[in-house]
């Protein structure tokens, strides 16, 4: 990456963590009213960076289904931060925040980007990713749409599935996506984790790993809720109940 292009990349960084924390602060003063514009507006922006990079693939030379499909990880949560963004359905949005801040984090930290400044593709990484991660942070601390009992096993076998899928695309493509086949051409943390096929299987047992570290807050927080001195918490189809024993 050249100097200009990196500092353009941690300028994105630091622009959307302020955008972040600005929507997170209105989102929780009035979630039903510009909390739900912010969120739809995101889902828009989402849409339409999904939208250019179908663009940036079809007139940037031949098309093969074996590098012109949305398949990587990042690409594909795009699509679900946006659908989490409009609907903001508890499954969408535990997707999100468990990809986001397992997987897209990463790639954020260890950017695949071209040398060159003016490429489009540097533009939509950016935007791309750093859109994904601030959608899942406005969802979960903004709107408070907090992941659920066993959103871990529930991502982790949404996860295992769409890995299979993609398997099985870069099988008769003779594709890469998720990295499936090689490790990225630039450094990635993947490079630690060994030769094919073992550093697909430790990839797998680390994301489970990051996904027990993110749902760790909402554990103690449903934790706190239920557990009591002398009194139970019940919730039947989303009414809270006390009861002093």
């Amino acid at each position: 990456m050249t100097p200009d292009t990196f500092v353009c990349y941690l300028g994105g960084i630091g622009l959307a963590i302020v955008l972040t924390v600005a929507a997170c602060v209105v989102a929780r003063r009035d979630p039903d009213g510009k909390g739900v514009i912010i969120s739809r507006v995101l889902s828009v922006l989402l849409l339409a960076k999904g939208a250019l990079w179908f663009y940036t693939i079809f007139t940037d030379g031949p098309w093969h289904a074996s590098y012109g499909l949305p398949l990587y990880l990042c690409d594909f949560a795009v699509f679900v931060a946006a659908a989490a963004c409009w609907w903001r359905s508890p499954l969408l949005v535990e997707v999100t925040y468990f990809w986001a801040l397992a997987g897209v984090v990463q790639a954020l930290i260890t950017p695949d980007l071209p040398r060159t400044l003016s490429h489009l593709l540097v533009f939509q990484y950016t935007f791309g990713h750093l859109a994904v991660v601030a959608a899942a942070i406005y969802l979960v601390v903004g709107l408070k749409v907090y992941p659920r009992r066993l959103a871990t096993v529930r991502v982790y076998l949404v996860t295992l599935l769409f890995t299979a899928v993609t398997g099985l695309v870069d099988w008769k493509t003779g594709g890469n996506y998720m990295f499936l086949q090689r490790t990225p051409h630039s450094w990635s943390i993947l490079n630690l984790f060994g030769p094919w096929p073992w550093y697909i299987v430790v990839a797998g047992l680390v994301a489970a790993v990051f996904f027990l570290i993110l749902n760790l807050p909402f554990w103690w927080m449903r934790r706190g809720q239920i557990e009591g001195p002398g009194q139970t918490v019940t919730t039947v189809v989303g009414v809270t109940t006390h009861r002093t024993g």
